[in-house]
């Protein structure tokens, strides 16, 4: 995480310096009289634009003040790096969930007016299911392989894969995927087409996946499992 906000804060640094050495009048009201000058105020830019992206709306701005002083000086800072890390870790989750809060509040209303609905099942975690196409065969341990084919979208209908699209079932570790998906298919016997109902605890989380699962997302797969492959039993020596 660290390396990767240092990238996005010298990147965002960088082009503000460009535009605050072509701005005379603002450089001026800002105090900005030198090279040290402009470079400070570009990566003050870029950490608050950065951070303002991830959902902090304020920070102590003393406090950051004096933990760049302690370090540029060789001062004892009030807190190690490592404990700083989970600091920054918790804070910016926080501030990540109330920004996606009207995505939170949007699926946990769906899930709830959902479970009511006629031949809704909801399991322990939390997920719902609903049989598309019931079968009579075999249903998967946790520990097997299936073949699937599947199609995902979020709450507001968009698509975000489709193994249906590509005209290609997909074949998986059951306990390597989502939890949703490893609770879920366990319940299907082969040759079953069911609709999944995902809260994001079970699903991408607080993190969301790629371009197209947002943080917090509410997930709907319809799931057909097409074969199981049982775990391979370790030969005895």
């Amino acid at each position: 995480m660290t390396k990767n906000f240092l990238f996005i804060l010298l990147a965002s640094g960088s082009t503000t310096l460009c535009s605050a050495q072509t701005s005379g009048s603002n450089i001026q009201k800002s105090g900005i009289h030198s090279r040290l000058d402009s470079a400070s105020y570009a990566i003050g830019l870029g950490v608050a634009e950065d951070l303002k992206s991830r959902g902090v709306s304020q920070l102590n701005y003393t406090a950051l003040a004096d933990a760049m002083t302690a370090v540029f000086k060789g001062t004892n800072p009030a807190i190690t790096i490592e404990q700083g890390q989970k600091v920054i870790y918790e804070f910016l989750s926080e501030a990540n969930k109330v920004k996606f809060q009207s995505s939170i509040a949007e699926g946990s209303k769906f899930m709830a007016d959902n479970k009511s609905k006629p031949g809704v099942v909801t399991l322990p975690s939390g997920v719902q299911y609903l049989i598309l196409k019931n079968a009579t065969g075999p249903k998967p341990k946790v520990s097997d392989e299936v073949t699937v084919h599947y199609k995902g979208t979020l709450l507001n209908g968009k698509q975000f894969d489709s193994s249906y699209d590509r005209n290609e079932p997909i074949t998986l570790q059951l306990d390597k995927v989502i939890p949703g998906w490893t609770e879920g298919v366990q319940q299907m016997p082969v040759g079953s087409k069911y609709k999944f109902f995902i809260p994001y605890q079970s699903g991408y989380g607080e993190r969301g996946a790629g371009e197209n699962i947002p943080p917090y997302s509410t997930l709907i797969f319809e799931i057909e499992l097409l074969k199981i492959t049982p775990a391979s039993t370790p030969s005895a020596n």
